[in-house]
């Protein structure tokens, strides 16, 4: 039975207790028998704005002990896995002391702020010799899984050209507003728009270099919306953006299009179109497996089996944090050609 401590009731972290919970439910040998955060109240399902909320999450409550102090939680529990799912300026320190205890660690996107913390992390994981994985969920998402499939196999020859879109409303249920905080969240730019980066360097490889124009919005916060050139040898256009600004009715939206010598994938409002060059499109049938339930188990089995993390090495997120800094500084200098060491 592998015992997982949880860090973190927001919003992310219920995420993943609902599905420890199935994972229990369905025979898994895994139970979350620690829970930590510093907001009590979340105990008591009563989270970001004073909602109180019941769902399948809230049902696992009762069974696991509750810490409002992560170290006293590291010391006084037998864990094999910590899921850190806080703001994401705690990451590396949190990542970083669970591996000092011999832990592995499933840490939620970003890596950390900074390719410096990230390394921290990664160094932490060779030290102890335990599994240390960053929640990039897209590398589960089923669409954006039969897309790197498709680049993979080379079935529609080369990729052309490929753009990627993410957005939504501005972030308003965390506690204390972390998400939009620049010191705490990295504004859009590690909070959302990492993801496509992520999926970029999954898909292509490091890019030599990115130029990226951005815009502040929200009070306090930075990078809200980002849109981003990449630059690689074969000279693909490759291209993404995002925007967490869009209010109103708008709601929430991810989407790609990737086109090939020989067809094209088109991935818009949750609807995956396989259009080949010479014949009709098709749906694919995918799995209806979320992503964050597929990652969970992935990590979990590689921790039960002792196998090596390959979907989501941290070499490869630490690699996607590097990106991330280019784009910043691409930003900051109008839009300049920034290289990626």
């Amino acid at each position: 039975m592998l015992k997982v401590g949880l860090v973190g009731l927001g919003f992310m972290g219920r995420a993943h207790l609902t599905n420890y919970r199935r994972l229990e439910q369905e025979g898994y040998p895994i139970r979350v028998t620690a829970i930590c955060d510093t907001d009590e109240d979340k105990f008591r399902g009563i989270f970001a704005g004073g909602n109180i909320q019941v769902d399948e999450s809230n049902l696992a409550l009762s069974a696991s002990r509750h810490y409002t102090d992560y170290s006293r939680m590291l010391e006084e529990e037998e864990l094999d896995i910590v899921d850190i799912a806080m703001p994401s300026y705690l990451h590396a320190d949190m990542t970083v002391q669970a591996m000092e205890r011999g832990l592995h660690v499933l840490c939620e996107k970003p890596m950390a702020l900074s390719t410096a913390e990230g390394r921290r992390m990664l160094e932490a994981a060779e030290r102890s010799g335990k599994k240390l994985m960053v929640a990039q969920v897209l590398r589960f998402w089923p669409e954006y899984e039969y897309l790197k499939e498709t680049v993979d196999s080379g079935r529609y020859g080369k990729v052309l050209s490929a753009h990627f879109f993410r957005g939504g409303n501005p972030p308003q249920w965390t506690h204390n507003d972390w998400m939009v905080r620049t010191e705490t969240s990295g504004g859009g730019l590690y909070d959302l728009h990492i993801h496509d980066i992520d999926m970029v360097n999954w898909l292509f490889g490091k890019p030599d270099s990115v130029s990226t124009l951005a815009l502040d919005v929200l009070p306090g916060s930075s990078f809200d919306i980002i849109s981003t050139q990449y630059v690689y040898p074969d000279r693909k256009v490759v291209s993404s953006q995002s925007d967490r600004t869009l209010a109103g009715e708008f709601g929430f939206e991810m989407s790609f299009r990737v086109n090939f010598e020989r067809g094209n994938l088109v991935y818009e409002k949750r609807v995956l179109r396989d259009n080949p060059g010479d014949g009709k499109a098709i749906v694919p049938q995918l799995p209806d497996e979320p992503g964050y339930y597929r990652e969970i188990k992935y990590f979990a089995d590689a921790v039960l089996h002792d196998r090596p993390i390959v979907r989501a090495k941290p070499e490869e997120t630490l690699a996607s944090l590097a990106i991330a800094e280019a784009e910043a500084r691409s930003a900051r200098e109008g839009g300049s050609l920034v290289n990626i060491a």
